[in-house]
């Protein structure tokens, strides 16, 4: 039980510093905003977007840390998949097998057969 508490004390305190960081990084923004309208200096637009660019990398390591945090609470409980069957297994003789796969084959003839043998009589 600490360990979930540990992780969950670590994942608290990440991500208040990321929304700390990003707070930060608003108001630099803002004010590297105004600095760069008033200079129209090239390089206070090249340092407003490079700024921009770390915002929002803050964010996508937002969205990393909540899978992260999902993934180390699924290796910690793992459950039994609710899904369909992925593998099926067929019990009887190879004869029995090769038998009902000609009749499948059969039918699909019969019926590609019956197709156009309706397309014929349409026109």
């Amino acid at each position: 039980m600490s360990d979930e508490n540990e992780v969950q004390d670590d994942y608290d305190y990440a991500r208040a510093r990321y929304y700390s960081l990003t707070e930060k990084g608003d108001e630099a923004i803002d004010l590297m905003l105004d600095l760069a309208r008033e200079s129209e200096h090239p390089r206070a637009f090249e340092v407003l977007s490079t700024m921009l660019k770390q915002n929002a990398e803050i964010a996508d390591r937002l969205m990393e840390l909540q899978k992260k945090k999902k993934e180390v609470r699924l290796t910690d409980n793992p459950q039994l998949p609710n899904s369909m069957t992925q593998n099926n297994v067929y019990v009887g003789s190879t004869t029995e097998l090769q038998r009902m796969l000609h009749d499948r084959i059969d039918e699909k003839r019969t019926i590609d057969q019956d197709d156009s043998d309706d397309e014929d009589s349409e026109d």
